[in-house]
């Protein structure tokens, strides 16, 4: 397999994970809307024990994996390259948001006290699952055209493949030896 195929497996694998992963999330934290400060908070230090670790090892190589597809189809002229450039910069605005947004609020609710949450909870609660519907929309995007870039490689090697199958007939005069 070469560099093209590692990538592409890589881009459609791992940002499959990412994008199940936020999905996850956001029914976990949509699921949680009616629980009290204390018990959103008990929640919300268990999630941010490990999940910011998982979003970062499937973020960084559906990016890289996808950079690299951009950067093959450029030199090579590869079909699908313009659905690639539309994955990588919404996979870009999944960054932005969560730099932003969702990371200065993790920070701040690693802090909360369960017992004792500030009282603006539900405001930093809201405006970090507005954003992570926000990033959440973004990377599905990103995956739907990460897929259907892969599909349109994919019928574009078939009938290159079926084409180089085909022989030529050469046309004959009909009398030997001419």
């Amino acid at each position: 397999m070469n560099v093209e195929g590692v990538a592409r497996i890589v881009a459609v694998a791992f940002g499959g994970v990412f994008t199940g992963f936020l999905v996850t999330v956001m029914v976990l934290e949509l699921s949680m809307r009616d629980l009290g400060a204390s018990a959103y908070t008990q929640v919300r230090h268990v999630e941010l024990d490990r999940l910011d670790t998982l979003a970062t090892v499937s973020l960084v190589p559906t990016v890289v994996a996808t950079i690299v597809l951009i950067c093959l189809g450029l030199r090579r002229g590869r079909p699908g390259l313009g659905l690639q450039s539309v994955a990588l910069v919404l996979l870009l605005v999944v960054f932005m948001v969560t730099v932003v947004v969702n990371l200065p609020i993790n920070a701040d609710q690693r802090d909360w006290s369960i017992g004792t949450p500030p009282s603006d909870w539900a405001g930093d609660r809201d405006r970090w699952q507005v954003a992570h519907a926000v990033r959440t929309g973004a990377a599905m995007l990103a995956y739907g055209c990460l897929l259907v870039a892969s599909g349109v490689h994919r019928r574009s090697l078939q009938h290159a493949d079926a084409g180089a199958l085909r022989q030529p007939t050469v046309a004959t005069s009909g009398t030997p030896g001419r």
